[in-house]
C-alpha cells in the first residue's frame, strides 16, 4: 500500500490542515491589517477545501469533492478577491482600535479554543477508527472557528472585518458538517455557499454606502443616530 493509500496518512495530514487554520483564525485575531486578514480567510478556505477533498478519498464520497471546489472556488478565490476590490476602493488600511486590545484578545482566543475542546469531549468518548474515524478529530477546531468567528464580530468596530468574521464562522460550521456527517446533502451546501455569496454581495455594497455616507467603517458611530 503506498504511504498515500493509507487512512492514517490521511487522519495527520488532517490533522496538520486543521491546526493551521486555527492558528490563521487566531492570526486574524491578532492581526489589524486587514487585506492581510482577507489572505488569512482565502489561505483558511483554501485548507479547508484540502481537507474535504482528503475525507472524500479515503472515504469514496464524490459529493465532498463538490463541496471541496465550491469552498474554493467561492470562499478561496471569488470572495476574497470581491473584498480585495472593496477595500482597494473605499481606501481604508487597517482595522482601528478594537473593543479588545490585541494581547487581550488573543488570550480570549486561546481560552474559546480550549473550552472548543471541553464542549467537543462528550461527543468523542467513542472514537471510531480507520477510514470512518477520519476528520473525527478535526471537530474542537471547528467549534473553536465557530466561538472565536463569534468573538471578533463582536470586538471589531469595522463592518468589513465583522464581514470576515461572519465567513470565518461559517467556515467553522463548514468543518463541524464534514468532520461530523461526511458533509450535509447536496442541495443543502449549494444553498449555503450561494446564500453566503449573496450575502456577501449585499454586505460589501453596504459596507461601501455606509463608508461614503459616514466617511467612516467605524459601526459604534452609528449609534449616534439613535434619537
Amino acid at each position: 500500500m503506498f504511504f498515500w493509500q493509507d487512512p492514517q496518512f490521511g487522519d495527520r495530514m488532517i490533522t496538520l490542515m486543521a491546526a493551521l487554520v486555527l492558528v490563521l483564525q487566531i492570526m486574524m485575531v491578532s492581526q489589524r491589517r486587514v487585506v492581510t486578514n482577507i489572505r488569512a480567510f482565502a489561505v483558511q478556505s483554501c485548507l479547508l477545501a484540502c481537507i474535504a477533498s482528503t475525507i472524500a478519498y479515503f472515504n469514496r464520497a464524490p459529493h465532498l469533492y463538490i463541496a471541496a471546489a465550491l469552498m474554493l472556488g467561492l470562499k478561496g478565490i471569488v470572495l476574497p478577491e470581491i473584498l480585495r476590490r472593496l477595500v482597494a476602493r473605499i481606501g481604508i488600511r487597517q482595522e482601528i482600535e478594537p473593543f479588545v486590545n490585541v494581547p487581550v484578545s488573543v488570550i480570549i482566543s486561546g481560552l474559546l479554543t480550549l473550552l472548543a475542546y471541553v464542549v467537543s469531549e462528550p461527543l468523542q468518548s467513542s472514537p471510531v477508527t480507520g477510514v470512518a474515524g477520519l476528520g473525527r478529530n478535526t471537530l474542537p477546531v471547528a467549534i473553536g472557528l465557530f466561538l472565536i468567528g463569534f468573538f471578533m464580530m463582536i470586538n471589531r468596530r469595522k463592518a468589513l472585518t465583522q464581514v470576515l468574521a461572519l465567513l470565518s464562522l461559517e467556515n467553522g460550521l463548514f468543518l463541524a458538517a464534514i468532520s461530523l456527517t461526511y458533509g450535509m446533502p447536496m442541495v443543502v451546501e449549494l444553498g449555503i455557499f450561494f446564500d453566503v455569496l449573496v450575502a456577501v454581495m449585499i454586505l460589501a455594497i453596504l459596507v461601501y454606502r455606509i463608508r461614503e455616507t459616514f466617511d467612516s467603517m467605524d459601526i459604534s458611530r452609528l449609534s449616534r443616530l439613535k434619537g
